[in-house]
């Protein structure tokens, strides 16, 4: 069976993690010029990461902009940093916040907006400029979390603003097994950062386990395997594993003060070096199902953007959970992204009693499907094949 992810990772990526030749700091100096800026600063996660951002930019109390058609991880963060989401619905004709009403959203008391590149599509930074510009006391914060580079007319996303904050477990574009990053240009930032960190986080040592767990899941997300690990999945045996949150919850991994360690940034360094090829991969990927599906399924295909990452190609049809069916039960996995939106969780609903609607989001929610990006054109082929069998 197809799965829908799987990390671009080999035996060395493996086998270095078990060496654990490369330090952290290497793997954030590895990081910062991979993405032309001056400071790259390791986390544990993304989502710390972005506690500790907000914190060292002083904005506790103050209210944070952001996607309601995001990862509910970007909301938790805020809320446990003691600021308050103010939830924006998403665009018409796309993935991304409606930027329009972004700026509507704007009080004294807003001290950022956090911009998302969703599925890899590049948010429009000539609109944040004009945002910016309009607001001078609102800062700019990038979630590169699905962007990683992704280019806006040229311009990488991740330069623009404050800073931009990553995740790299195996679902991202480039993984170093776990692990967050953030991006700064800002010297003065950066600094507090790092003392931040230093001061708030435990050591690693979690090489071998994060080896182990590496090569296990490499292992597990190969399609000869991966028929047999989706059935367990299927039966509810491992969701504990999986599931990243409960929308009852507004919390944190229970180890997300614990930096990561010599085995992530060995894994780190090594990605850094394939980034480039991977990222043309999933662009040649995608071109090819926008041409293949273009008979079968021409309206539900997403657009083809110049300078998107794609870190997921997704579909948008009427009924997600009856293809994600019958795929699988042709042998290839669909994911279903996203299929949340975050005000309307328990946890969030009285906090965003007063905000939206959300209907272009709600709409996203019912409707979006993503397919494996990460094949090659051989399984990409089997791909096109199965949804035309079933379409």
């Amino acid at each position: 069976m197809i799965p829908r992810l799987r990390p671009a990772i080999g035996a060395a990526d493996i086998a270095a993690a078990f060496k654990g030749g490369k330090s952290v700091e290497e793997f954030e100096r590895t990081f910062a010029t991979l993405m032309g800026q001056s400071h790259a600063i390791a986390f544990p996660y993304g989502r710390t990461a972005q506690m500790v951002l907000m914190e060292a930019m002083e904005l506790k109390g103050r209210e944070i902009i952001l996607p309601a058609y995001t990862c509910v991880v970007v909301a938790h963060a805020i809320v446990l940093s003691g600021c308050k989401p103010v939830f924006v619905d998403s665009e018409t004709d796309g993935f991304n916040m409606d930027l329009d009403k972004a700026e509507a959203a704007i009080t004294a008391n807003t001290g950022a907006i956090i911009a998302t590149s969703i599925h890899g599509y590049p948010v429009d930074l000539d609109r944040l400029d004009a945002i910016a510009a309009r607001h001078p006391h609102v800062e700019i914060i990038q979630d590169c979390a699905h962007s990683f580079a992704a280019e806006w007319h040229g311009r990488p996303v991740q330069k623009h603003g404050r800073a931009a904050i990553f995740g790299l477990n195996i679902s991202k574009l480039m993984t170093s097994i776990f692990g967050g990053m953030i991006t700064t240009d800002d010297a003065d930032l950066a600094e507090r950062l790092r003392a931040l960190r230093d001061h708030r986080l435990e050591g690693g040592g979690r090489g071998v386990s994060r080896a182990f767990y590496l090569g296990a899941a490499a292992t597990a997300l190969a399609p000869p395997v991966f028929t047999l690990v989706k059935r367990i999945a299927d039966l509810g045996l491992i969701d504990r594993f999986v599931r990243y949150y409960d929308e009852t919850l507004i919390d944190m991994p229970a180890n997300h003060l614990v930096q990561i360690g010599r085995a992530e940034a060995s894994v780190g360094v090594r990605q850094c070096a394939a980034y480039c090829g991977i990222i043309d991969r999933r662009r040649r990927i995608a071109a090819f199902y926008d041409q293949a599906l273009a008979d079968a399924l021409p309206d539900a295909r997403p657009p083809l953007v110049d300078g998107a990452t794609y870190s997921h190609y997704v579909l948008r049809v009427a009924d997600p959970e009856g293809l994600v069916s019958a795929a699988a039960r042709r042998g290839i996995e669909l994911g279903r992204l996203i299929d949340y939106c975050v005000p309307d969780m328990m946890a969030y609903r009285d906090m965003a009693s007063t905000q939206g609607p959300f209907d272009q989001t709600r709409r996203l929610n019912a409707s979006v499907v993503n397919l494996p990006v990460w094949v090659n054109k051989t399984q990409a082929r089997r791909v096109v094949e199965t949804l035309h069998a079933i379409t």
